[in-house]
């Protein structure tokens, strides 16, 4: 969908509401220069509690946790972000939404290194369905394995959620979409599997789950965090440390990604091979239910997951 689409009209932008078309930047802005910015991806559902922005302080957390390394300060405390985001849904009259703050480094100098440059940020909220399609949450979508890989945590830091590390997910991303794929799942340095360009990866052998670890170059995800205890409250063996080999991917009974925009996407096909039979396995489905289930509010658990507008 694309935004001149969409009916919404107002961005939260340095303290105030503007109109969606105003909410511009100079040319010269350091962020857009040097990929100095960070920002967040969550999800307002439609409960039957009402809408409800899920897991909004953990998004929120690693956004200042974000800013850390490139020591930029918020000048926004929490509750301030809350407030502001819960009122551009209300206003909007949004009952379901995509929710995106991002934090850059203004317009001041062009040098690479930051100085006075400002820190700028602002709040978007727009109607947004399944990423990767409605077909693929039933029936699974294709990846390849990517040509890119993964920069380390040596490099820049992987925990950080960096407008400009993307550039590294758009180039896998469109790879295996040239290719006839989905999506792509991008290997780290050492050759083992990271994560996808956007989503964190799942792997289902024997009933037990696998999921590459923080040190493995992946970004911490809060679905994945979310999966890993639902799962647990299932139930299930949860391997949240894993190393898993690129070859483990092929003989895997099933794979699945989880984020905020993927939410639990099933994956049939690695390469062209397929993943168990060639459809959404049942563990897949089950944690894929229990995940609906919770941020459709058809459950009392989790209560503290919610942010209601």
């Amino acid at each position: 969908m694309g935004f001149d689409e969409m009916d919404v009209d107002t961005i939260w932008m340095d303290g105030e509401f503007v109109d969606w078309d105003d909410a511009q930047i100079h040319v010269l802005t350091h962020g857009l220069h040097y990929g100095t910015g960070i920002f967040e991806g969550a999800r307002c559902y439609d409960t039957e509690e009402g809408p409800a922005i899920f897991r909004w302080d953990a998004h929120l957390e690693r956004l200042y946790q974000s800013a850390k390394p490139y020591e930029m300060e918020i000048g926004y405390d929490r509750e301030e972000l809350t407030e502001a985001t819960l009122e551009l849904v209300r206003s909007q009259e949004l009952a379901s939404c995509y929710i995106r703050p991002v934090a850059f480094y203004g317009y001041d100098s062009l040098g690479v290194s930051p100085g006075d440059c400002p820190t700028r940020i602002a709040i978007a909220a727009w109607p947004w369905g399944t990423y990767l399609g409605e077909d693929a949450l039933e029936n699974g979508i294709e990846v390849m394995v990517s040509s890119w890989r993964k920069h380390a945590s040596s490099q820049i830091p992987t925990n950080a959620k960096t407008t400009g590390l993307y550039v590294n997910s758009m180039l896998a991303g469109e790879e295996a979409r040239r290719n006839g794929y989905a999506e792509a799942i991008v290997l780290n340095k050492e050759g083992d599997v990271a994560e996808g360009p956007g989503e964190n990866v799942f792997l289902v052998r024997d009933g037990e789950i696998y999921t590459p670890g923080l040190s493995e170059s992946i970004l911490d995800g809060i679905t994945r965090k979310t999966v890993i205890t639902l799962a647990e409250d299932l139930g299930y063996t949860v391997h949240d440390s894993a190393s898993i080999s690129r070859g483990e991917l092929n003989t895997a009974d099933e794979l699945f990604f989880t984020g905020s925009a993927a939410e639990v996407t099933p994956i049939r096909k690695v390469d062209n091979v397929v993943i168990g039979d060639g459809s959404r396995g049942p563990v897949t489905e089950e944690l894929q239910s229990k995940f609906f289930e919770v941020v459709e509010r058809r459950t009392d658990e989790y209560d503290d997951w919610f942010t209601y507008v």
